[in-house]
């Protein structure tokens, strides 16, 4: 099969396009991001790492613009004008989360963020790709409050012609260093899954492989002799345990990435009350909502840096830096934020983003199964 087509959505910083690109199947012909600073990051990214700007370019605004006549018809037209070089086109998104997210505003599909989950399956279903990744917080799937506007989205895609096939997936098993769930939602068209030979039985799609590019099963991670907590002591030296896969390890990334040389690794938020708190608190001791002090071999917890969450490095009085988080998203150490933007949409960026390895690792599971049944 010829490379993909994808128009972008929520696109943010770009963590989950890059995915896609990188696996050599797809191309980005088009981005909307809301966020100015945001579409900037993406923009800035790309350039330094040589990659081509998207063919129908960007648009910095809200989705919600192209349910109005004149804006659907003009991506409607890029639709049917891409579809003579590309054999499918695609659309991927994760609408922003934190009214779904348990650490976030909870306001569910009422909330203003919340209502964007409902623009994009309107979108979707108006101009009818002939597929589609919706990505979101786990809130908006084990959430009973939640769950019911998610499967009401879902009877919507299946009314508008497509079969879908939904997956829990975590980050580390797809080999980025961080515990971080996310819901994924595909839907293939009817039509198209009946012309590529995909099965698919009362609007579901069957046989999809979610394993093929994992590295390890949620149930290995939990069975590892994880290091705990130990005294926090400034610069120390120590050696990754023997029975703990280095490879998953923040330190491994950090030192993969060389952040200590990376252009991002001087951009982190100063102390405001002071070192003390900086000193006390162990290494490994993340059970807080803040202050979590990451253990350099050791995964980390979800890479969420708002609502005055606070990571710290282990083993420096300070929080991790830009270059550091950009690691535990596991983005390859090309990737570069513009220093010129402020540090709260810096790390608000970075949060936000879908880890790479995760993205690359679904972007080639959608691609196998679009091609594997096609033979």
């Amino acid at each position: 099969m010829d490379k993909i087509g994808i128009f972008s959505f929520f696109s943010g910083a770009g963590f989950l396009d890059l995915g896609f690109e990188k696996t050599g199947k797809y191309d980005i012909l088009f981005v909307n991001e809301f966020h100015k600073a945001f579409d900037y990051v993406y923009r800035y990214s790309r350039r330094r790492m040589g990659i081509a700007e998207p063919l129908y370019g960007h648009n910095v605004g809200d989705i919600s613009e192209y349910l109005q006549p004149e804006r659907e018809s003009e991506l409607r037209t890029q639709i049917v004008e891409a579809h003579q070089d590309y054999p499918l086109i695609g659309f991927i998104g994760g609408p922003p989360c934190p009214d779904f997210s348990v650490a976030g505003k909870n306001k569910g599909k009422d909330g203003e963020n919340g209502k964007l989950s409902g623009t994009y399956c309107q979108l979707i279903c108006n101009l009818k790709p002939d597929f589609f990744l919706f990505e979101n917080v786990k809130g908006l799937y084990r959430t009973k409050r939640h769950r019911e506007f998610f499967e009401s989205l879902k009877r919507k895609f299946k009314r508008n012609g497509y079969s879908l096939v939904e997956q829990l997936i975590n980050s580390i098993e797809f080999g980025a260093p961080q515990d971080r769930d996310r819901i994924i939602l595909i839907g293939i068209r009817k039509d198209v899954a009946d012309k590529l030979n995909i099965p698919y039985k009362e609007g579901s799609l069957l046989n999809f492989d979610w394993d093929k590019h994992k590295v390890i099963s949620r149930e290995e991670v939990a069975e590892i002799n994880w290091p705990k907590t130990s005294p926090y002591v400034e610069n120390s030296i120590k050696p990754c345990p023997n029975d703990v896969p280095k490879e998953l390890t923040i330190q491994y990334w950090w030192d993969k990435n060389d952040v200590e040389h990376h252009p991002n690794e001087n951009m982190y938020f100063q102390p405001r009350a002071g070192l003390r708190r900086f000193q006390t608190i162990e290494e490994g001791d993340d059970h807080k909502k803040s202050y979590k002090r990451l253990n350099r071999w050791r995964y980390s917890p979800t890479a969420a840096y708002g609502n005055n969450e606070v990571h710290i490095h282990p083993y420096k009085p300070r929080r991790i830096s830009v270059a550091e988080a950009l690691a535990i998203q596991s983005l390859p150490k090309e990737y570069v934020i513009p220093q010129d933007i402020s540090l709260t949409d810096a790390f608000k960026t970075v949060g936000n983003g879908v880890p790479y390895l995760a993205a690359k690792g679904v972007a080639l599971d959608i691609y196998d199964y679009l091609n594997i049944n096609n033979k």
